[in-house]
């Protein structure tokens, strides 16, 4: 089992920049797909970005591609989300999520930390 603890989030202007963390703790860190959701105000959570567990394949959400850069740190079992050039309709609440399917589907992420809100507003 994985216990995760996202931090980071906070407000930020448009056109600005934050980076997530994930904190995992539990076994094998680095067998799991890790990914990042979100959840707009009165929205349905969605799928923003994932990676395997050795890096090598990295997909995202049409909206952030280009703006959002996923990554990980399996030394310290830690996975990042970069966020660039912030927009107002990327602020919601920001999950991490771990599976051991590579997908978009929520349904199939078994373990989820409890979220970060991020506001991008001026």
């Amino acid at each position: 089992q994985l216990q995760l603890v996202e931090s980071g989030g906070g407000l930020v202007q448009p056109g600005g920049s934050l980076r997530l963390s994930c904190a995992a703790s539990g076994r094998a860190f680095s067998s799991y797909i890790m990914g990042w959701f979100r959840q707009p105000p009165g929205k349905e959570r969605e799928f923003v970005a994932a990676q395997s567990g050795s890096g090598v394949t990295t997909f995202y959400a049409d909206s952030v591609k280009g703006r959002f850069t996923i990554s990980r740190d399996n030394a310290k079992n830690t996975v990042y989300l970069q966020m660039n050039s912030l927009k107002s309709e990327d602020t919601a609440v920001y999950y991490c999520a771990a599976t051991r399917i590579v997908t978009r589907t929520t349904t199939a992420y078994n373990y989820w930390g409890q979220g970060t809100q991020v506001t991008v507003s001026s």
